[in-house]
């Protein structure tokens, strides 16, 4: 048991990594890459921008909340 607890690993994800970790779960990368396709001279994809977009847009909404609070 001791061993175990020797091994354990602890990381803090926030509300960012939460998000992108049920967009990797759910398959929306993917599922946005098959519907548009994918090009070879592409950098970044379709699908890891949309994630990229939802991502910024859920910090935003974070801050901002953030902010209210603090003003009242």
């Amino acid at each position: 048991m001791m061993n175990q607890l020797e091994n354990l690993e602890i990381k803090n994800l926030n509300h960012l990594g939460i998000i992108a970790g049920i967009i990797d779960e759910i398959g929306i990368v993917e599922l946005i890459n098959e519907q548009l396709g994918t090009d070879k001279n592409e950098i970044v994809s379709s699908g890891i921008m949309l994630k990229a977009i939802i991502l910024n847009g859920a910090r935003i909404c974070f801050e901002t909340a953030l902010s209210i609070s603090t003003i009242f």
